[in-house]
């Protein structure tokens, strides 16, 4: 069940409706509250605590939902950088995956409003409104695109702050900056790494294709005492069977057919340092027993010899899969599986890191320019649509089809700015993504085809798939679907009979 959660500053306009004022009435806050049905109100407040405690105790009686009070310092109610800053912390605590946000525009300063409008349509997908006393509380409906235009001019203010926040710094230690990041739950990881690093134990970190699985390990073994050493990179998928355990631990000259010289493994070439072994859910069983006792002995014995080689190595692993379903059903061994996973670092796929997506753009394009320069391509940017283009993209492949897709893109690109037709064709639409031609196109018309359900079911798909990429933003969705309006979007709805 989705949690509702209504979002506003306190205005002064709540605080003079709170004292009775009646040219205030409800004030914009009680309004949204008597209007909506929310689980939760989150308010932010910068006056001071007796100010906010008098007006929670007015508004409370007037509602069943929760409310929660975040008190920030502003130095002035007009600082973008302040405002962003203080709403950005506010937000990465209280959103979570099946969570709605409503963004109240009215209380507060015009920045205030700025603010939400930019994050609403960026960072945090979220339903705008807005209230008077004369029309009551309403849609605030504003087109997609304003995000994208809005975000270049306040990287244009001279905030640092702000141009800081917009360009993903954060206060993480140096040696995970390559993990580009403002979302509450990547942010929460990188503490958890930055404290498992120090430790010399095995770490297990588990994610999707494509989520940077290498990166969180690279930036783990710099942030260790082992930095200097070896950090050595095992691609376990990629290894032919046969060759599994000498590659992993050597072998003596003619220990088979091949074996012209002596050749350490990979366990003795990373000793004092750190291995990373990836795709370690293919390893064949027969291989798994022997990295088990390495990994409690401490030593290797290479192929055809008897001598035992003492190793120092910090194991770090990966996998696509969940690699405690792998051990249910008998493909990994239980044993090693504990021996792994004394730390597991579980990477979001990137529909999962709100805020991450812009950002990411950014820093990728960056690295397919500078990639370009050394052939004399000039830098490329990007197109206002063509980046409301990649935000609305579901990225199955996530940051490794991002890059690959900004690569193609712009390398289609005759222009420096990477524009709408080029992402279109850049964008790899996957069957898993696709309905099948014979599911709507190519039905047999030598039955009762039953036009008007096969239809209905298109349209229901559709809805339902806008109303999750927005999380249940009724603006947005509409926006998505080609809709002039969030009503047309409400009459579909009711039609087909989805809910949300």
């Amino acid at each position: 069940m989705a949690n509702d959660l209504l979002v506003a500053w306190i205005g002064r306009t709540d605080l003079k409706a709170s004292s009775g004022d009646p040219e205030a009435g409800l004030g914009p806050i009680a309004q949204a509250i008597g209007a909506g049905q929310y689980q939760a109100v989150h308010l932010l407040c910068d006056f001071s605590a007796g100010e906010s405690r008098a007006f929670l105790k007015w508004l409370t009686p007037q509602t069943e939902a929760r409310i929660h009070l975040h008190t920030v310092k502003l130095s002035s109610p007009i600082n973008f950088g302040e405002i962003y800053e203080r709403v950005v912390a506010v937000l990465d605590e209280i959103s979570k995956p099946a969570t709605r946000l409503t963004f109240h525009l009215s209380p507060g300063t015009p920045t205030m409003a700025s603010v939400w409008i930019l994050l609403a349509k960026t960072t945090y997908p979220a339903r705008l409104i807005q209230s008077s006393a004369q029309k009551g509380v309403e849609e605030a409906n504003i087109p997609f695109d304003i995000s994208a235009e809005f975000i270049p001019q306040l990287l244009q203010r001279s905030d640092d702050r702000l141009s800081a926040l917009a360009m993903g710094a954060a206060d993480e230690d140096a040696v995970f900056e390559s993990i580009i990041h403002r979302s509450a739950v990547m942010k929460r990881l990188i503490e958890q790494a930055r404290r498992v690093a120090i430790r010399s134990i095995p770490v297990l970190i588990e994610g999707e294709s494509g989520t940077g699985k290498e990166l969180m390990a690279r930036a783990i073994h710099r942030a260790s005492l082992r930095k200097d050493k070896s950090f050595i990179t095992v691609n376990c998928g990629a290894i032919p069977p046969e060759l599994v355990e000498s590659e992993f631990f050597g072998h003596k000259k003619g220990s088979f057919t091949g074996a012209a010289t002596e050749r350490k493994g990979h366990f003795e070439l990373a000793h004092g340092g750190t291995i990373f072994l990836d795709e370690i859910g293919e390893l064949p069983k027969p291989v798994q027993v022997k990295l088990l006792r390495t990994l409690q002995e401490g030593e290797v014995t290479p192929v055809g010899s008897s001598e035992v080689r003492k190793v120092d190595v910090r194991v770090i692993a990966a996998t696509n899969r969940t690699l405690i379903n792998e051990v249910a059903s008998g493909n990994f061994r239980e044993d090693l599986f504990y021996r792994l996973a004394v730390a597991i670092i579980k990477l979001p796929p990137l529909r999962e890191r709100a805020g991450d997506l812009s950002l990411l753009i950014d820093a990728l394009l960056k690295q397919v320019n500078e990639a370009s320069a050394p052939i004399g391509v000039k830098p490329k940017k990007i197109s206002v649509a063509a980046k409301n283009l990649l935000l609305q993209h579901p990225w199955p492949g996530n940051i490794r089809e991002l890059l690959n897709t900004l690569q193609r893109a712009a390398v289609w690109s005759d222009d420096e700015t990477v524009g709408q037709e080029a992402i279109r064709d850049a964008i790899l639409v996957t069957p898993k993504g696709q309905a099948s031609n014979d599911s709507i196109l190519n039905r047999p018309l030598n039955s009762v085809l039953a036009l008007e359900d096969l239809m209905a079911g298109v349209a229901r798909h559709y809805l339902q798939r806008a109303l999750e990429q927005t999380r249940g933003n009724k603006t947005q969705a509409a926006a998505l679907l080609g809709f002039r309006n969030y009503q047309t979007l409400t009459n579909w709805m009711e039609k087909y009979e989805v809910e949300r």
